[in-house]
């Protein structure tokens, strides 16, 4: 029965990972054929469905590691894919104001590179039991420059939609009303700047980690 279990564990992270690196290939693929072709002003425009696909699909790697289908731990994976659904619904979807911003560009050249190796690293893995030295070297390092250039694309783009966040009034709850409860997007929007504060930080952290145990015993062997 174990063996069965992990044979379908793996048929479904080998689908997974390659699934959701197609979705990623056309983010980068038609985000780059845009800026060259037509601009950054519509970038947006151009990966939208590809880019909502992958990203959203991204949610199921907290249940993956809540039922303890990977090894990553919750404490790393929720504050990642959280803070990113929160970028493309919560702000790029949400604002269309922002979307021809040049750091949407920025956003998507980063994620998209990053992901395309990260989902291409694990699933070469589950489905031969190991990566190529190359691929764990690219795994482990270009986060290095692109986890800094995702996370300031991010947070730039939050800071600016702020002004229409609070001109819109959107998402808000007035009071009075049955619940007894009030929320202003728009201060929700400045604290998900306080969260970004520790929570980068952490991140990098445990990713620096990872990349010295992983490329440690890369050397050994």
């Amino acid at each position: 029965m174990a063996r069965v279990l992990s044979g379908l564990r793996r048929v479904y992270l080998i689908f997974y990972n390659w699934i959701v690196f197609f979705g990623w290939f056309q983010v980068f693929y038609f985000g780059v054929k845009t800026i060259k072709e037509s601009g950054h002003e519509h970038v947006y425009d151009a990966v939208e469905k590809p880019l909502f696909f992958a990203q959203t699909a991204a949610f199921l790697e907290i249940l993956h590691s809540l039922v303890g289908l990977v090894r990553s731990p919750v404490s790393a994976t929720l504050p990642q894919i959280s803070s990113r659904l929160y970028v493309i619904w919560g702000i790029l979807w949400s604002f269309p104001e922002v979307r021809p911003h040049i750091l949407v560009s920025s956003l998507v050249i980063s994620w998209s590179i990053t992901e395309i190796i990260r989902y291409s690293f694990f699933g070469t893995k589950e489905a031969f039991g190991s990566a190529p030295s190359w691929l764990l070297w690219l795994r482990y390092s270009t986060f290095l420059l692109l986890y800094p250039t995702g996370i300031a694309s991010e947070v730039g783009l939050i800071y600016n939609a702020l002004p229409y966040t609070k001109e819109s009034g959107k998402y808000a709850v007035r009071m009075p009303n049955k619940w007894n409860f009030a929320f202003d997007y728009y201060y929700g929007a400045l604290i998900s700047f306080a969260i970004y504060v520790p929570g980068c930080p952490h991140l990098y952290s445990y990713m620096l980690a990872q990349r010295k145990n992983a490329l440690s015993k890369t050397k050994k062997a």
